[in-house]
Order: structure tokens, then C-alpha cells, then sequence
């Protein structure tokens, strides 16, 4: 076998000592493998994929903040160097100075990769878009933080930017301004939010609007002219076509929007409710070889915002053989399991 083509995803994920490294739990995977890593900086990518993939079918991660991975970055940056591996270990060609930069380079866009958006600004309007896959941390002119999923948009008058527009999807942590008491409305096709200050999710996906309250509460004003008052820890769906309104409650254990830390939350959820996110934030077509496919359950955290490592942690979970082919994937029966 070609031992460059050795290390490929599937090698790094069915490897027990690079599992132990990916967790953090065995002191000598760890030395191991950081050594490896070191000496073999092209596999980088896919040592990152394969990490990833392996620590996103967990429940319930706790996701450094950008500050805390900087602060990482900085520290191991100066370490990065030449040094020899053990005698113990497979002999591999040392790479440069300029190499190794460049790997951990790569390794700082695969940890910080917040990428680029649509924004535009004309004398009365604002508006913030998102490309497919991509999330955008926003700071509004009122203070009011914004977290855009993928595929979602934002629009507000400059006279009145506590009064926003959502298409998609977006967490709010609302500034409040007590000196005036000065409301924060969302606005969707099915309904309105309105808030003082306080943390809520709204999805606007699927034909309907879904809100979700962390703390505070706020109202909701329906478009068939109801009004409701919610609690934290409830979801409120509502669409003008079918004039339901639905109340639940959700664990508020477990964020509802944990998605804005890059990665989708499923307990005991069907791979078609699963794979309907993939559609709705990458803008594609999914396809299945059969019926059974889509009930499959997944629970769990999967990375969302690398397409790829998105469908091979799904993979993994399910065992099924996800094709991607232009804007069309197409989840097939795995004959491995």
C-alpha cells in the first residue's frame, strides 16, 4: 500500500491510540501522536477533520471562546519546532520552519474559521446576510449581540435598530436600556417578538417560526392577532398557514440554538429531520436509497460548519454512505455495517 495514502480519514477514525489523542485521555497517545502531527504537517487537515469528527458525537461539549483559543494558539506557536521524535516511534522527513508555520496556520483557520458575509448599508436600511454554512457574530448599534446561522438574514432601519427583520435563523441576547424602557422587536413572516432585554433563539425555517426563551421572558404578537406571554425554558411554533400555535417545553440543559458554537444538538431525532438542517443552512437536495433511512435516530453534537466533516460525523453515527454530488446528497445503506 501507498503510505501516503495510508493516512486517510477512515485511518485516523478507526485508530484506538488517535481516538485516546482526540479525547485527551491516555498521556502516551498524546505525546505520541502531538510528535507525529509535528513531523507529518500535510495530514494536518485531515488529523483536524478526523478530531473533530470523533469529539462531535458527544452531547453536551463546552466550546472555548475565540479569546480562548487565541490564547492557546499563542502558547503552543513558540513550541512548534524540529525536534526529534523517539526512537520508539516510526522515522518521518522533518519539514521546515516555513511548513510547520504554515500547518499550524491551517490549524488556526480550521479553530477560528468565522468566515466572510454578505453586509450592506444605504442611507436607511442595514442589512447582514449569511452565505451557506457560515455563522457571523454580530454586534448591533444598540448593544444587542446576534448570532446568524448560515443561510439567514437580518434587516433594520439606521432610525430604528431595535426593530429587525429575520429570515433563517438567529440567537438574541437583547441589550436592555432601563433609563427608557426602550423595546426590541423581531419581526418574521409569521409573527412578532417583543422584548425589553433578554436571551431567545427564532427559527424561521420550515414554514413556520419557532421561538425558544433562555431567560427574561418576552411576548409573542401572531399574525392572526394573538398575543402570548412566554416562560423560560418554552418553544412557541407558529405558522400563518396552518394558525396553530404550539407550546412545549425543552431542556434547558441542553441550548436549543447550541448550533451558534458550530455544532447541531440531536436527541433521538429521525436522520430526515437531521438531514432537512443540512438542506435548509448548505442550500441543498438530500435524496434516500430507501424509506428506512430517514427514521434512523441520531442523538448527539455534530460539527456544522464544515460540509464535509458534517457528513462524515453523520456517517458515522448512522452508518450510512452519504454520496455528495453538486447540490444533491444521496444517503445510501453502508454494506460495511
Amino acid at each position: 500500500m501507498d503510505n501516503k495514502n495510508k493516512f486517510d480519514l477512515n485511518y485516523f477514525l478507526t485508530d484506538a491510540s488517535f481516538e485516546n489523542w482526540a479525547r485527551g485521555i491516555n498521556k502516551n497517545d498524546i505525546t505520541y501522536w502531538n510528535n507525529w502531527i509535528q513531523n507529518n504537517p500535510d495530514y494536518v487537515e485531515t488529523v483536524e477533520n478526523a478530531k473533530a469528527i470523533i469529539n462531535g458525537i458527544n452531547f453536551n461539549q463546552d466550546y472555548p471562546s475565540k479569546e480562548k483559543v487565541n490564547e492557546v494558539l499563542l502558547s503552543i506557536l513558540p513550541e512548534i519546532r524540529l525536534d526529534s521524535v523517539s526512537n520508539k516511534k516510526p522515522a518521518y522527513k522533518k519539514k521546515s520552519h516555513t511548513t510547520l508555520l504554515t500547518a499550524a496556520a491551517a490549524v488556526l483557520l480550521v479553530l477560528i474559521s468565522w468566515t466572510s458575509y454578505s453586509y450592506y448599508t444605504n442611507d436607511s436600511q442595514t442589512v447582514h446576510k449569511t452565505n451557506y454554512g457560515e455563522i457571523i457574530d454580530l454586534k448591533l448599534p444598540d448593544g444587542t449581540s446576534v448570532v446568524l446561522n448560515g443561510n439567514s438574514e437580518i434587516s433594520y432601519d439606521k432610525e430604528t435598530p431595535r426593530l429587525l427583520h429575520l429570515k433563517g435563523e438567529a440567537y438574541f441576547k437583547v441589550k436592555p436600556i432601563p433609563s427608557t424602557n426602550a423595546k426590541f422587536w423581531v419581526i418574521t413572516n409569521d409573527l412578532k417578538v417583543e422584548v425589553l432585554g433578554t436571551h431567545f433563539h427564532v427559527n424561521t425555517r420550515k414554514q413556520k417560526t419557532n421561538v425558544v426563551l433562555d431567560e427574561g421572558s418576552i411576548h409573542l404578537e401572531f399574525i392572526n392577532g394573538e398575543v402570548t406571554k412566554m416562560i423560560p425554558g418554552e418553544m412557541v411554533s407558529f405558522s400563518k398557514e396552518s394558525k396553530k400555535i404550539i407550546h412545549k417545553r425543552v431542556d434547558i440543559k441542553t441550548p436549543y440554538a447550541l448550533w451558534r458554537g458550530g455544532t447541531y444538538a440531536f436527541n433521538e431525532i429521525p436522520l430526515e429531520d437531521v438531514m432537512l438542517n443540512l438542506e435548509l443552512t448548505y442550500g441543498l437536495e438530500v435524496q434516500y436509497s430507501s424509506n428506512e433511512l430517514k427514521k434512523i435516530p441520531i442523538s448527539g453534537g455534530i460539527p456544522n460548519q464544515n460540509l464535509k466533516i458534517c457528513i462524515a460525523a453523520i456517517e458515522k453515527a448512522t452508518g450510512t454512505r452519504i454520496i455528495n454530488k453538486g447540490n444533491i446528497l444521496r444517503v445510501l445503506e453502508n454494506p460495511i455495517y
